[in-house]
């Protein structure tokens, strides 16, 4: 053999080489990114590579909430110690390919972690804790008064809509509202942000998804088919069917009654206590919540032909048919609901790809703020029966 033919070969197994020590630290970086890590990272920024920002009142519900973000693979908490300036609760949530910081950094009023999806997280977590001189602001949809914060708690745990709550004490500024409890509501139903026909999907929902229920009892809705209800809007959701619209209605307290329009998969929540004026429409079903009952969830159990959840995508895994994929939710921890693509759809580079997808539903208050005087906190609903307080318990830290 010559010296011509020696280097090659030694070129040829120098590169085979590097292949392997690649193959194998790409399959090291992944299986590091997918580990458990639930540790908080006091006073470490991860600066950049954010998604987006919601509120949180401390790094454990900032942590839950990137979690169930589809996206978010760790996160930075600005705690309420923070000084540089007026942000404070501000849940940043962030993604790499590399599922790591790019950087950390030393960075004093803030805390940064890790998403728990590899940790086969509680899909209803328990938020037990409650923070004093902090409001969640907006999202009220009823107030009584109470004599503490605990009675205020017990309230919003056993009122089906509530997820949170702020009490203002005996104490505070404003004499007229002191002792006032503020119910606030957000959304339990997991509802994918687009809902479009598209000729060649097939969409539906996990079969093991709960919607939270406190009542034994079921009930059947009712609904007016080829029934338009003009006005009252109070929101617009996407919805997949009616059933589907039902069910965010009986979930939200002020929906009175709602219509689903099938021409663009628009849900229609209302509110009017004092009349409903029906008018016939095709195209449109209209209806009524169920109240003081179980919800019926037949509605998570039907694959909607012709029909893409667009977007929230966890990953995407090739199948052979719908029902593979509709089994592959379900035995998904994160997953809520999907969209299968069949050989149908217009790009035959899609074909057979099963994008399994997820959205926030766990309580997440539209704002936090420093209030003094106030505690908020969260209903109790999702907490063992043995941690739930009695009064006088203080779950203060």
């Amino acid at each position: 053999m010559n010296l011509y033919s020696l280097q090659s070969v030694f070129k040829t197994e120098k590169m085979r080489t590097y292949l392997i020590l690649v193959g194998l630290l790409s399959i090291c970086s992944l299986s590091i990114s997918q580990e458990c890590n639930s540790r908080h990272l006091v006073n470490v920024d991860f600066p950049g590579t954010d998604i987006t920002s919601v509120y949180s009142p401390d790094a454990e519900h900032c942590q839950h909430m990137c979690t169930q973000h589809p996206s978010c693979l760790f996160f930075t908490f600005i705690r309420a110690d923070w000084t540089r300036d007026n942000r404070h609760f501000y849940c940043y949530l962030k993604s790499t390919r590399s599922g790591q910081p790019n950087v950390q950094t030393p960075l004093l009023g803030v805390t940064s972690g890790f998403s728990l999806k590899p940790c086969s997280p509680d899909p209803q977590p328990c938020l037990s804790e409650v923070y004093p001189n902090v409001d969640f602001l907006g999202a009220d949809y009823q107030t009584l008064f109470t004599a503490d914060y605990e009675e205020c708690q017990r309230a919003c745990t056993q009122e089906p809509a509530c997820q949170f709550f702020t009490y203002v004490n005996g104490i505070f500024s404003l004499e007229k509202i002191r002792y006032k409890c503020h119910l606030k509501f957000s959304w339990t139903v997991p509802t994918p942000p687009i809902v479009m026909a598209k000729v060649g999907c097939v969409s539906g929902f996990s079969h093991k998804t709960q919607i939270n229920q406190t009542l034994n009892s079921a009930c059947q809705g009712k609904f007016f088919p080829s029934t338009a209800i003009p006005g009252n809007d109070i929101q617009t959701l996407p919805a997949a069917s009616p059933e589907h619209c039902q069910a965010l209605c009986s979930v939200q307290p002020r929906c009175t009654f709602f219509s689903f329009d099938s021409s663009n998969f628009n849900c229609h929540l209302k509110n009017n206590v004092h009349e409903m004026v029906t008018r016939a429409k095709e195209g449109f079903t209209s209806g009524l919540p169920t109240r003081f009952c179980q919800l019926d969830n037949s509605w998570m159990k039907v694959a909607h032909e012709d029909v893409d959840f667009q977007g929230s995508d966890i990953l995407y895994e090739l199948m052979n048919d719908a029902e593979l994929c509709q089994r592959n939710c379900d035995e998904n921890a994160n997953c809520q609901f999907y969209t299968y693509v069949n050989e149908n759809f217009f790009n035959p580079v899609y074909k057979d790809r099963c994008y399994l997808k997820r959205v926030v539903t766990m309580p997440a208050p539209p704002k936090v703020t420093k209030l003094a005087n106030a505690v908020s906190g969260f209903s109790l609903k999702n907490c063992v029966q043995g941690a739930l307080p009695t009064h006088g318990d203080v779950l203060i830290k």
